[in-house]
C-alpha cells in the first residue's frame, strides 16, 4: 500500500493488552501468556497488513511477551530454578498493567467530572425549551474494536474472491466522501453495513482505511451500545466544517 494512516489517538501496547484481557474475560493476576502473546502478534500483523504507523513500543512489547513466553515454557525443573532466582516472569508486566489501568480509570473519572462541571456553568439559552428524549447510552469504541471487526469481516470473505483480478477502482478519498454523504441522511451507520455493501476484499480494506482517516480528521466518532458490541459511526458534532470546503492540502489525494 502507498498510503499510510497516522492516528494521533492510536493507543499503546498496554492498551492492547488490557483490551485482550477484557475481551477474553481473563484476570490480570494470572495471564495465560502464550494465548495473549499469540493474539497480540495477530493484531500486530493486522496493523502491518493495513500499513498503519506502528509505534516502536508495540515491537518492544512483542519482544517482551515472547521472552516471558519462552521462560514460561521452560521444562518444569528449569522453570522452578528460574522462578526461585527471578520470581514469576509475568510479575513486572502485571505490575505495569495494574498501574496503567489505575491511571486510565483516574483519567476517565477526571474527564467525567470536567463534563459535569461544563453542564453546571452553562449560559442559559433564550430559545424555547426542547423536550428531551431519552437517548441510549453509548461507549466509545477503541481502535482495537475496529481492528477486531475488520478482522472478522476478512475471515468471512469467500476464499475464491481473494483470487479475482479486480480493477483498482476504489480510493480512500472517494470512500471518505461516500461515508460522509451517507451520514447526511442517517445519524449513525453500523460499520457492518458498510462492509456488507462492499463488492470485494479490496473495497473492504479501502472502506476500513477511510473510516480510520475520518477518525484522524475528527469528522466522525465510533461508538458501541455495549462493551465489545456492534460498532456504529456518526458525524462528530464538534467538527461541523463541511469536508468538501476544506483545503486540499489538509486532505491530500490518497488512493489504494
Amino acid at each position: 500500500m502507498s498510503y499510510k494512516i497516522r492516528l494521533e489517538l492510536f493507543e499503546g501496547p498496554l492498551d492492547l493488552l488490557l483490551y485482550l484481557v477484557k475481551k477474553e474475560h481473563l484476570t490480570i493476576y494470572d495471564i495465560p501468556i502464550a494465548r495473549v502473546t499469540e493474539q497480540y502478534l495477530q493484531y500486530l500483523e493486522l496493523m502491518r497488513f493495513l500499513d498503519l504507523n506502528i509505534a516502536g513500543e508495540f515491537l518492544v512489547m512483542a519482544a517482551t511477551l515472547m521472552q516471558i513466553k519462552s521462560k514460561m515454557l521452560l521444562p518444569a525443573q528449569e522453570n522452578e530454578a528460574v522462578e526461585e532466582d527471578q520470581g514469576d516472569p509475568r510479575a513486572e508486566l502485571i505490575r505495569q498493567l495494574l498501574e496503567y489501568q489505575k491511571f486510565k480509570e483516574v483519567a476517565q473519572d477526571l474527564q467525567q467530572r470536567e463534563s459535569r462541571e461544563k453542564e453546571i456553568f452553562k449560559r442559559p439559552k433564550v430559545e424555547e425549551p426542547v423536550v428531551q428524549t431519552e437517548q441510549p447510552a453509548y461507549f466509545e469504541a477503541s481502535i482495537f474494536d475496529l481492528l477486531t471487526a475488520f478482522s472478522k469481516v476478512l475471515e468471512e470473505v469467500p476464499k475464491e474472491l481473494l483470487y479475482e483480478v479486480i480493477k483498482d477502482e476504489f480510493t480512500i478519498e472517494g470512500k471518505v466522501h461516500e461515508i460522509l454523504h451517507l451520514l447526511l441522511d442517517k445519524t449513525a451507520v453500523r460499520i457492518s453495513e458498510l462492509f456488507q455493501n462492499a463488492k470485494n476484499k479490496l473495497e473492504i480494506i479501502v472502506t476500513f482505511l477511510a473510516i480510520l482517516e475520518l477518525i484522524r480528521l475528527k469528522e466522525i466518532v465510533v461508538v458501541q451500545r455495549e462493551v465489545f458490541g456492534e460498532i456504529e459511526i456518526a458525524r462528530n458534532e464538534a467538527n461541523i466544517i463541511p469536508y468538501d470546503k476544506r483545503s486540499q492540502t489538509e486532505y491530500p489525494q490518497a488512493q489504494k
